[in-house]
């Protein structure tokens, strides 16, 4: 019984020596990470946005006279040709406007052969005074009259002086009173032909908001008035596009585009941007006031290149701007690139800070002495800055390498210095890019089927 309990504790022991040794042989715990060759790659830039498509040319139209519409010759979605006849408003009113014009015209007309009349005559007065002066003055000078004649007829003379002018006045005002009674038959004319709408160009009617019978409302300064119809021309389309205030300075005139309509799955359109809007769309309600944080947006067109069937304004859309492109440029994975703080000596050169320690192995009678590691204090005239890079595998550990990119692609940012062809960068996982360290050790993952 004595010898069983020796044997039992005899391998209590072992087991536990034995444990111990693996845990001290066990090799330090180090990060699994992955990594990806950097290697030449076509880029392209790209800025996606949505919006709707409108046509390039559209005419809302809308009545200068008050009326009921008489006739209405269109529907919505029906096909029209310049000139063609529209909708005609009753003229009714309008024929009794232009009919008072032209009789008051008649009117002032005859008021003006009156005053020229009136003139002759008082002319005619003016020479009988005229010539009563010249005897008066000639009977004076003979001493045949009085002063108080002579004065009397002088005096009738100044008389009829005034006269002829106040007479040759009123001439001028009826002549004008004449051109103010033609400016507003003119006037009635011209609101009488606009009782009949034609179209102005080769379209499509996108909608119809009157019917046959209903009173036309003229728009004023506070009152938009009653749009009739609206044309669009659909020979050529527009994707008008939202594009935040971020992406714009990269948007410019003539950049190709590939546009994605909702309504017509499973096809893409190519198209140039041919506008680019310089103010931010207000959102309707909005105020200068309105401290609230909103999404900046800019109004981008889009002009398509390619015909397409069945189109109709307001269908919803996606544009993809092509902003940049590279052709076998040296690129690496968007998730791989990450921001650490670096030293910087005062020429501007990288000084490394040493490398963490590597993990501690279980020791029988002492704990190993951690090596020294970690942000070196500043010395005078270096600076810490934050710098964009990427960790490179180089002999089992993470090595930070600033970098300096140049476009973003869909997956792929293009490396304009740093890196060269073949380096090995870390891309994952999240983790292990978010907190790994300049000089870390790590290890590489595991593929899938293998070792």
């Amino acid at each position: 019984m004595t010898a069983r309990r020796l044997l039992v504790a005899a391998l209590v022991l072992l087991a536990a020596a034995g444990g111990g040794l693996a845990l001290w042989l066990r090799p330090p715990d180090v990060p699994a990470v992955a990594v990806e060759a950097v290697q030449p790659r076509d880029l392209e830039a790209i800025v996606s946005a949505s919006g709707k498509i409108q046509p390039k040319r559209q005419v809302n139209i809308s009545a200068t006279t008050m009326g009921r519409v008489t006739r209405l010759a269109v529907e919505e979605g029906q096909r029209v040709r310049a000139g063609q006849f529209l909708l005609e408003i009753d003229p009714k009113a309008l024929e009794g406007q232009i009919q008072r014009g032209e009789a008051g015209v008649a009117a002032a007309r005859s008021s003006l052969q009156q005053t020229r009349t009136a003139v002759e005559q008082a002319r005619v007065t003016l020479d009988l005074a005229r010539q009563s002066l010249r005897r008066q003055q000639e009977l004076w000078s003979g001493g045949l009259t009085t002063r108080e004649a002579l004065d009397r007829a002088q005096n009738d003379v100044e008389v009829r002086e005034t006269e002829l002018r106040a007479r040759e006045q009123e001439v001028r005002t009826r002549e004008e009173q004449i051109k103010q009674e033609q400016a507003g038959l003119a006037t009635t004319r011209y609101s009488l032909s606009q009782v009949i709408i034609s179209s102005p160009m080769d379209g499509i009617v996108t909608r119809r908001n009157i019917e046959q019978g209903e009173n036309v409302v003229v728009g004023t300064m506070n009152n938009a008035g009653t749009v009739l119809l609206t044309i669009a021309d659909m020979s050529l389309i527009e994707a008008e596009i939202d594009v935040d205030e971020t992406d714009i300075p990269d948007v410019t005139i003539g950049q190709p585009a590939r546009v994605t309509i909702d309504a017509v799955p499973d096809r893409t359109f190519r198209g140039r941007v041919s506008e680019i809007g310089n103010s931010p769309i207000q959102n309707a309600g909005s105020t200068d006031s309105t401290s609230t944080a909103q999404a900046t947006n800019f109004k981008v067109s889009v002009t398509l290149d390619d015909n397409v069937p069945d189109l109709r304004p307001g269908f919803t859309c996606t544009a993809e701007i092509t902003t940049a492109t590279r052709s076998r440029a040296l690129s690496v994975p968007i998730q791989a690139l990450t921001v650490r703080e670096l030293l910087y000596d005062p020429a501007g050169k990288l000084v490394r800070d040493p490398p963490p320690a590597p993990p501690g192995r279980f020791r029988l009678f002492r704990r190993a002495e951690p090596a020294p590691s970690g942000p070196l204090p500043e010395p005078p005239g270096h600076t810490r800055r934050e710098t964009e890079g990427v960790f490179v595998l180089r002999g089992g550990r993470a090595v930070f390498m600033p970098l300096k990119v140049g476009i973003a692609g869909e997956r792929y940012f293009e490396v304009v210095s740093g890196l060269g062809e073949n380096d090995q960068v870390i891309t994952g996982p999240f983790t292990s890019v978010r907190e790994l360290a300049d000089g870390s050790p790590v290890r590489l993952q595991d593929r899938p089927g293998g070792r």
